[in-house]
């Protein structure tokens, strides 16, 4: 990448760290039923995937094919194999934070996870947020306009993630846990900056991600005990499709 667009990806990993960091003065947020400007940034999220990671990964399956020397149709069913990795692995950490709110503990303490789970939950979260912050500098679209709407898209998505992580253990989070997160954010970028991998990688990485994003967002839009709001949610949607459709009137 040039020193410009290095110099944008920083700022943007600054600007990811910001979310991580201060998510908890976003007061508007808390509030029950489920703030529909939660609802609005899991529609954008969920629309990234699906317009912009998703076909992406149909790219790279090109790159699976020839490094493993695999058929197009098996290459291509590794690369959303790894996307269905990265659905198991958050799904499992979702199973065992529900799991450890026993149901021997008073009112209070059974809304929260036990904090050994809890931690569990942050370095997971640490590894995918690493991977985000690496691909900031490794993308398949560097244009201007793709890395705007790739921080929009990921800006709003880690509004939505970490509002639910700080809601299992406040405490935690602000005291330890939002700067685990801001670390693995900057650690991420910085090794982007410094070391190239094979695209058969780059490709495995985006795939994990995108499927980890997936879990995240829906498991925060379907929640037990709230209530959320579809229409936000497909406005969210539909803005980001209108935004990336012009993206492509614009560069095709």
């Amino acid at each position: 990448m040039t020193a410009s667009a290095t110099l944008f990806t920083g700022l943007m990993a600054v600007a990811f760290c910001l979310v991580h960091l201060f998510v908890g003065r976003l007061r508007f947020l808390d509030r029950n039923p489920r703030s529909r400007w939660l609802s609005f940034s899991g529609g954008v999220a969920v629309a990234y995937v699906f317009l912009h990671m998703l076909p992406e990964l149909g790219a790279h399956a090109g790159a699976f094919n020839r490094a493993t020397g695999l058929g197009e149709v098996m290459a291509e069913s590794a690369v959303y194999l790894l996307a269905l990795f990265g659905v198991a692995a958050f799904y499992g950490t979702e199973r065992a934070l529900k799991r450890s709110r026993g149901q021997d503990k008073d009112q209070i303490e059974r809304a929260r996870p036990e904090s050994s789970v809890f931690w569990l939950h942050i370095a997971v979260s640490s590894l995918l947020i690493f991977v985000i912050g690496y691909l900031l500098n490794h993308r398949e679209d560097t244009g201007l306009i793709g890395l705007a709407l790739y921080f929009f898209a990921m800006t709003l998505h880690f509004v939505t993630a970490d509002f639910g992580t700080r809601g299992d253990h406040p405490e935690l989070y602000d005291d330890r846990g939002r700067w685990i997160l801001s670390a693995a954010t900057l650690a991420g970028w910085i090794l982007g900056t410094q070391v190239s991998v094979p695209q058969i990688v780059i490709g495995g990485l985006f795939a994990f991600v995108s499927g980890a994003i997936v879990l995240v967002v829906l498991k925060e839009e379907l929640p037990e005990e709230r209530k959320s709001f579809f229409l936000p949610f497909a406005g969210g949607t539909l803005l980001y499709a209108a935004l990336v459709l012009s993206e492509q009137a614009l560069t095709g």
